[in-house]
């Protein structure tokens, strides 16, 4: 039986099928799975004992926990949760046999193997679970035909499949929703599903066929995990059937990028990206929203200002004034004119004017320096070009976060990509602010002197 969306999809491959009313077919309680996708044993533990006191049902060893620490992560949520299943994260690609035996002596109740692994890697494991009990979880991740491959991997005696997204697919915009559709109706045995689910998405998982709900970053990044873990489970419990439409590529992006700051962005791209020099100056603190870029020469403002007519509500002015810190291409009426287009904000590798007033309009104003003196409209330069500002290259369509701490450029091809790294960077720093309320330290946290650079 295959869970809908809205009742329950019968039915064999090849049948035709009918839909059922929820109503009239007893639901089973999905399994929730949280992943410790961690590298540190201690901080592992801790969040898994806040996870299972929130309702989680079986505790993962994240491969990055095995890499780190070893079968003795697996040995260490044995022994902490006795009444728990414990699953073991091999993603196995090779030697089968030794490394499901590894883990089911370890204490794992389910060790994960690559789905994309060699059928005598795939036969190895299986004959090697039956002997120690364990069941084998498959992993989909880059399967090419995750159907047919299913269907192999069922036929070779694997007991569950894994429906996953990794996380740099998640990040370009992979669902792991989507593929668990495609294979829900393809099998009988139980189905998986992981890939940045959340409580918002965990129930829609449940309501597309999935036996067991895999959650993350969602839960393990949080500053209360026992909430986080809680929140799904309930999600899970009593789901809802009405799926809220998915947003438009560019909302998803203004959504993602107005829930981080540019710290967060900076670090989602390596360091990369930041202007150099400018601040911010005036108005809300704030500002997301795609680029409309200007280049102007210095104390020229006739560009500038003609960009506004230019600009749509929602995007950025980026303005190239030669970095011109003695004479200012932008005053309050610029300003004004701008807050009445409902532009976004204004960026400036250049001076400002009227700063005073420009301080009493809400429209954020961001620039090298204030002067008073005013340029001339001589009309040189363009609009809508390749411009440098700050120090980075800006082109039309590129996406501008900019705040407190300053301004940062985002290629527009990985707009999506960066503001679903950025969001993870901030759930990373949320658990860790956490521990140190609790009474640890940064170095402690981060385990600095056993991951220095030998």
């Amino acid at each position: 039986m295959e869970r809908g969306i809205r009742g329950v999809i019968g039915g064999h491959p090849g049948n035709h099928y009918v839909v059922v009313p929820l109503t009239s077919v007893i639901m089973k309680r999905p399994v929730l799975q949280v992943a410790l996708d961690l590298l540190d044993l201690p901080r592992a533990l801790q969040i898994a004992r806040e996870a299972v006191g929130g309702g989680a049902d079986w505790i993962e060893a994240g491969t990055p926990l095995i890499k780190s620490e070893g079968m003795e992560s697996v040995r260490r949520l044995r022994a902490e949760f006795p009444g728990h299943d414990i699953v073991a994260d091999m993603k196995v690609a090779d030697t089968g046999s030794l490394e499901v035996e590894m883990a089911a002596k370890a204490g794992a109740s389910i060790v994960c193997i690559l789905g994309d692994a060699d059928d005598v890697v795939i036969t190895e494991a299986v004959e090697t679970a039956s002997v120690y009990g364990v069941r084998l979880m498959a992993d989909l991740i880059n399967v090419d035909d995750p159907v047919r491959r299913s269907r192999e991997l069922e036929a070779l005696g694997v007991q569950i499949i894994n429906a996953h997204v990794g996380i740099d697919q998640q990040m370009i915009g992979k669902s792991s929703l989507d593929l668990l559709e495609k294979i829900r109706g393809a099998m009988e045995i139980d189905i998986a599903v992981a890939g940045g689910l959340d409580a918002v998405t965990a129930p829609q998982a449940s309501a597309r066929g999935a036996d067991i709900v895999i959650v993350g970053g969602a839960i393990t990044r949080s500053a209360d995990v026992r909430e986080s873990a809680r929140k799904v489970r309930e999600a899970l419990d009593a789901p809802s059937s009405e799926i809220p439409a998915p947003l438009s590529l560019s909302s998803a992006v203004r959504d993602l990028f107005s829930g981080v700051s540019s710290p967060n962005v900076s670090d989602a791209m390596h360091r990369k990206g930041a202007m150099s020099g400018i601040m911010h100056l005036a108005g809300g603190s704030k500002v997301v929203g795609k680029a409309v870029t200007v280049q102007s020469f210095a104390g020229d403002w006739a560009k500038p200002v003609e960009a506004i007519d230019h600009a749509g509500e929602g995007d950025v002015l980026v303005i190239n004034n030669e970095g011109s810190v003695g004479i200012a291409t932008w005053g309050e009426l610029a300003t004004l004119s701008a807050q009445s287009r409902r532009i976004e904000g204004v960026v400036i590798d250049g001076a400002v004017r009227d700063i005073d007033d420009i301080r009493k309009l809400p429209l954020p104003v961001f620039a090298r320096a204030v002067v008073p003196n005013a340029g001339e409209p001589k009309g040189l330069g363009e609009i809508n070009c390749e411009i440098m500002c700050g120090g980075q290259a800006v082109r039309p369509g590129d996406w501008i976060v900019a705040d407190e701490s300053g301004v940062v450029v985002i290629p527009k091809e990985r707009a999506y990509e960066i503001a679903r790294r950025a969001r993870e960077v901030k759930k990373t720093e949320e658990r860790v602010r956490e521990e140190i309320r609790r009474g640890s330290t940064l170095s402690r946290i981060s385990d600095l002197v056993k991951w220095e650079k030998k």
